[in-house]
């Protein structure tokens, strides 16, 4: 049953509710039933348009501004009792004062709740009723870590559990790298739609999406360290700005590039390795190959070799910030020496 079905027979039956009361009004076939018809018709399109108006409006916010009316009502119900305590009060001005008195505070509670919705969804949580089987445990995936994919490899091995949260914001941004013009961004949005396809998809992968926008926020990445916060989740990303950005506001990061890294196979001065070495280094004589992890490994005196496969072994490793590069020489100048 689809919304548009809901909404004509509701159209419907306001109509012939409307027909009937303007019927009785001046007795049935008068011109009041068409009138009561008419009515009913407008005061239901309204009711709709209403619900359409609203349906914009974040559920968050929605709950705020409702508990905070609730609370002014009951604060307000105690100082009415307190103005009728006073017994040189005008007659008159008395129910003039207690409905200026609800109306100001049931603005200002609206008011003060909206601004403060971050907070109350921490005093007032939602009631969810989620599988028993599943973690409590929320991971929101930014942009970065959707279109670099290894996070579906790292679902289907079962290593991280959770429920994964996909923003609005987040979908929309990537949406947006779909449709661009270069061809390269183009590849990697639609890559990064087909992940998130096949993650739903996934029997043992909890997936949603958040709708909260945060519209007072420019930036993606305050947006998702805000969101982080009212949910107390954590951030799976690549992004390396995005990831000082979050500790220092005190959100815990996942950071895919640095799982990578950890996982990476030790290795200590001394070892032999083999690789096969594809250019030159930036310092003479140098040649360059890669580890199947992607891992750089400089090798000294080899320029010679390039091309070839070379045995050698290992000096010295440095751990950098964009990865591990592995510096060698050549295995053959050290059983010489």
């Amino acid at each position: 049953m689809t919304f548009g079905f809901i909404r004509a027979l509701f159209i419907l039956i306001s109509m012939i509710v409307g027909f009937q009361l303007g019927s009785a009004w001046e007795g049935f076939g008068s011109s009041w039933g068409l009138v009561g018809a008419g009515i009913g018709i407008g005061i239901a399109v309204g009711i709709i348009l209403l619900e359409h108006g609203l349906g914009k409006v974040s559920l968050r916010g929605l709950s705020a501004a409702v508990f905070g009316l609730v609370l002014a009502l009951i604060v307000s119900k105690f100082l009415i009792g307190a103005i009728d305590l006073v017994p040189e009060l005008d007659a008159t001005a008395a129910p003039i004062l207690k409905l200026v008195l609800v109306l100001i505070l049931s603005y200002l509670g609206m008011v003060f709740s909206m601004r403060g919705r971050d907070e109350f969804n921490l005093i007032i949580p939602y009631v969810k009723f989620d599988r028993q089987d599943q973690s409590d445990a929320v991971l929101i995936l930014d942009t970065s870590v959707i279109i670099d994919g290894r996070i579906l490899d790292v679902c289907q091995t079962k290593f991280v559990e959770g429920r994964f949260v996909v923003p609005r914001f987040v979908l929309k941004e990537l949406q947006q790298v779909a449709d661009s013009k270069d061809s390269l961004k183009r590849n990697r949005g639609r890559r990064g739609l087909d992940i998130l396809n096949q993650l739903r998809k996934t029997s043992h992968v909890s997936m949603k999406i958040h709708e909260e926008d945060f519209p007072e926020i420019s930036s993606v990445d305050e947006k998702l360290v805000k969101l982080a916060k009212v949910l107390s989740a954590k951030v799976l990303t690549n992004d390396f700005n995005l990831n000082k950005l979050a500790e220092f506001q005190g959100v815990t990061i996942l950071n895919i590039n640095e799982l990578a890294n950890s996982l990476r196979p030790v290795v200590l001065p001394g070892e032999i390795m083999e690789v096969r070495l594809i250019k030159e280094g930036k310092e003479p004589n140098q040649a360059i190959g890669y580890l199947e992890d992607g891992t750089m490994v400089v090798v000294d005196n080899a320029k010679k070799m390039l091309g070839g496969v070379v045995t050698a072994t290992v000096t010295s490793v440095l751990q950098t910030n964009a990865g591990r590069m592995i510096f060698t020489k050549l295995d053959s100048e050290k059983t010489s020496a």
